[in-house]
């Protein structure tokens, strides 16, 4: 039976009633002032209005703490609502633009006045439901974010969740319902923040409830393929992969684990199904058992629009539990607004394949928004009892196993953050839908819809081009879920050894350097479940004032401590480098992979192009940056996602910095056990001189027995000079306890890093590294990185070397010259080739030339 508990409001969180002392009233409107900023306007013919939950909207009484200041005046009729942030006028009667409208303060902005009804022109966005069939870009629905320092999230047409002891005069064994409101309502919410992005996200969250602790493997990769798998096939692949020492975390079956071409068509198609395919799965327990062996957990599509069908092995029990005999082979329909039919649809179909090894469902309803119950969207109704049954702590096998509640499906509307992970859908395989996706994740954070699974790669269609399947899994590794995915076409399999030399070797780095992010994902996933801020994030959210941090719509912060821009169109063929236009808000970055250091020292930062060849995608850390990664260890499994024994954490000199790294025993959120390790850089400095600096590993915080007893540490400072290091490490001094360690100390010039590796440092103890010359910042490396440039450009060898002498002798001031520069010594006197530089070679070298 249903766990009537997990469906309460009081598990839901739900405190739906505003505060009586933040309410201004008539007799058929109704304002409450929920903060300084966030206002809800209420219309009801009949004067009753609504104090329930609904679909999106959890919490009215932000408490104490969020007491707004406010005052009311009425003057002629009309009332005036004043708050620090805006300014309200109306005029009693039935809403309209020329009787309702507020003035935004504190907002450089035109339009910073708002009027019911107003189109949102300079929304910032929020998301969609679905990119099924997307060629490019789509449109979007509104967040809480505009420009003009206003925006509106319009609840009217939701229903209501009750406590709800009856349904239709049946016992509702869940205890709460969706049911529609009573008499129709107007009912919105105007967000009046002005540029204040990230309050606003934050309030929408109290608003509507915040996002799930997400369980720890669905931040590792996810092997997803719509294709017609044997029990055999999927073994071989996955052992494939362990070969290959690529690692995943989630085996992802599409519909085919079911029967489909085998049901008579009398019953219709096998596009639903319940029964497992006993032809290409003969155990299917034993089949996920091997994959739980391996480290893996296991999700399985299912359309369920067309209910249960008496083909079903499941069928007679479940039409019996309905009042239907099973002799009459009568479907039982599918009917989401039938609590009786619901709790069958969990307790005879879904839970026993959960025990079976089952560990959580891709819902993938396509069919529209219709059930018998009006406003009640299929898709909408789907995620919230999926999510909160898959909590079930009754003492089953599944529940041991997933101590977290999760499902995977479509975007339902605000509110849908509540019910990770979502499935954007079946996008065209081009440059187009890769264009569009970095841009569609990070504006998403403005509805705060944070966990998107994209089907990386790209799903249908389209054309076959290595370098797009490259540049894709790049954008995979620093997207919020990592899930390849593609149609079932024998031209369209996204294994890395599908493809060519480099193109395989950037994919196979991008899922390795994924699964190492590991604990830096993790903890951005704690700081989106306790703080409210998601892991992917448009640039304007931290820089509203600055136009071009609204511009590079490509390009997002990454967490706290890393930018990325991905590379979403073709390299030039005569660099053999592809471009990222990118903006680097003031201060010291560098480049996350090889420590090349860049200055954006004008306050409003500064736009560069950034050039990279196949092997990466630019990303930048800001000086002061530690991220932490796991490493893999001999004997070790390839896919686990146990908190790490061994551990490398790149920092960035420039500056000093902290990061705390958050781990868990993995336990139900609400009981959740944490241990923290404090990281810190210090710089030291006197009297403006370097001195010497540290990297330190505090002990652990917290519930230490959730961690190894002992760590394996690899503390790498990139983009330092040589001299940190010195002459065989002689710079170096590691203490743990106060006690002198052995490390392996080195210098790597291609990534300008000091390496130092320490063995076996007990939790408790901690770790300090010091660099008793202090980090000083590598130099510039201008003249290696033009000749890697230059050696990779397709032009003639002798108008390279005249351009690589004049770097040589020039260094940045040659910059000007490169534009007219000819090759002196022969011209090509056929002219078969251009003896100017091309373009895109120049634009590369002014990279190299113009970083600090």
């Amino acid at each position: 039976m249903v766990d009537r508990n997990l469906f309460s409001l009081g598990t839901l969180g739900a405190h739906p009633a505003m505060d009586p002392d933040r309410i201004i009233q008539g007799d058929r409107w109704r304002i409450g002032v929920i903060t300084e900023s966030l206002i809800r306007f209420e219309w009801s013919d009949s004067g009753r209005f609504v104090d329930d939950a609904t679909q999106s909207v959890l919490n009215r009484d932000f408490g104490p703490d969020a007491a707004p200041e406010f005052t009311v005046i009425e003057r002629d009729g009309w009332l005036e609502i004043d708050t620090p942030s805006l300014h309200i006028s109306y005029n009693q009667a039935p809403f309209s633009k020329e009787g309702l409208y507020a003035t935004i303060k504190n907002v450089r902005a035109i339009d910073n006045t708002w009027h019911y009804g107003d189109d949102q022109m300079r929304n910032l966005g929020g998301t969609a439901r679905t990119l099924d069939f997307a060629n490019g870009r789509i449109p979007v629905g509104p967040g809480v974010n505009g420009t003009d320092g206003w925006a509106v999230i319009d609840d009217s047409a939701s229903n209501i969740i009750r406590e709800t002891p009856e349904v239709n005069g049946k016992a509702n064994p869940f205890g709460t319902w969706v049911t529609p409101k009573p008499e129709p309502t107007t009912d919105f919410y105007l967000f009046a923040y002005g540029h204040r992005y990230r309050e606003a996200v934050h309030d929408l969250y109290r608003l509507t409830g915040p996002t799930p602790l997400l369980p720890r493997f669905t931040l590792g990769n996810w092997w997803s393929r719509y294709h017609r798998y044997t029990e055999a096939e999927y073994m071989t692949l996955v052992e494939r992969f362990e070969k290959e020492g690529i690692p995943f975390t989630t085996a992802v079956v599409d519909m085919d684990w079911h029967l489909v071409d085998d049901v008579d068509p009398k019953y219709g198609s096998g596009w639903t199904g319940y029964t497992w395919n006993k032809d290409f799965f003969p155990d299917p327990k034993r089949f996920m058992a091997w994959l739980h062996e391996q480290g893996m957990k296991i999700t399985l599509n299912v359309h369920p629009k067309d209910g249960v069908r008496a083909f079903e092995e499941r069928y007679p029990e479940l039409a019996e539990a309905m009042g239907i005999d099973p002799k009459t082979e009568e479907a039982v329909q599918f009917d989401l607004t039938d609590p009786k039919f619901m709790e069958a649809y969990f307790d005879k179909l879904h839970h026993p394949m959960e025990d079976e090894g089952v560990d959580f469902w891709w819902l993938d309803w396509q069919q529209g928004g219709t059930t018998r119950q009006p406003g009640l969207d299929p898709l909408w109704g789907l995620n919230h009892l999926h999510y909160l049954d898959s909590a079930r702590a009754d003492g089953s096998d599944y529940a041991a196993r997933n101590p977290r509640p999760l499902t995977f499906s479509r975007y339902a509307g605000p509110g849908s953050h509540r019910y990770p992970i979502g499935f954007s859908g079946d996008t065209v395989v081009n440059w187009e839908s890769l264009k569009f996706q970095p841009e569609f994740t990070a504006t998403a954070s403005n509805i705060g819809y944070g966990w998107w699974s994209h089907d990386i790669g790209g799903h249908m269609f389209g054309y076959r081009d290595e370098e797009l399947e490259a540049r894709w899994y790049q954008f995979g590794a620093f997207s919020p879920i990592n899930r390849l995915h593609s149609t079932d076409s024998p031209f369209n399999g996204k294994e890395p050894w599908n493809f060519h030399g480099d193109v395989a070797a950037a994919m196979t780095a991008a899922l390795r350097l994924r699964h190492a992010m590991i604990p830096y994902l993790y903890t951005m996933n704690r700081r989106a479940a306790y703080e409210g801020e998601p892991l992917v994030q448009p640039l304007y959210w931290d820089w509203p004032e600055i136009r071009d941090a609204y511009k590079l719509v490509d390009e997002f912060r990454f967490g706290t401590e890393l930018l990325v821009a991905p590379i979403v169109a073709p390299a030039e063929k005569s660099v053999q480098r592809a471009k990222a236009d990118v903006w680097l808000p003031q201060g010291t970055w560098f480049d996350f992979f090889d420590g090349r250091r860049y200055a954006s020292r004008p306050a409003n930062g500064r736009r560069i192009e950034a050039w990279r060849g196949l092997d990466r995608i630019p990303v930048f850390a800001k000086a002061g940056a530690i991220v932490p990664l796991q490493e893999e260890r001999a004997g070790e499994p390839l896919n686990s996602v146990a908190n790490p024994q061994s551990l490398r954490v790149v920092a960035f000199p420039g500056a000093s910095g902290s990061f705390t790294l958050w781990e868990d025993d993995g336990a139900p959120e609400a009981s959740v056990r944490w241990a923290s390790t404090a990281l810190s850089l210090h710089l030291g400095e006197t009297d403006g001189a370097a001195t010497a600096a540290t990297f330190t590993v505090a002990p652990v915080a917290g519930a230490a027995d959730v961690v190894p007893e002992t760590r394996d540490w690899t503390i790498v400072l990139r983009g330092v000079d040589a001299s940190a290091v010195g002459d065989g490490g002689a710079n170096v001094t590691v203490t743990s306890d106060g006690r002198t360690v052995a490390a392996d100390v080195s210098y790597d010039a291609a990534t300008l890093s000091a390496v130092v590796k320490i063995s076996g440092v007990a939790a408790t103890d901690g770790l300090t590294v010091t660099f008793v010359a202090g980090l000083p910042v590598a130099g510039d490396t201008v003249v290696e990185d033009a000749f890697a440039v230059l050696k990779d450009a397709q032009m003639l060898y002798l108008t390279k070397e005249t351009a690589y002498a004049m770097v040589k002798e020039l260094g940045k001031d040659a910059l000007p010259a490169l534009h007219t520069i000819e090759d002196l010594h022969g011209v090509d006197e056929s002219r078969e080739f251009d003896s100017h530089m091309p373009q895109p070679v120049i634009q590369a070298l002014a990279e190299v030339l113009t970083r600090a």
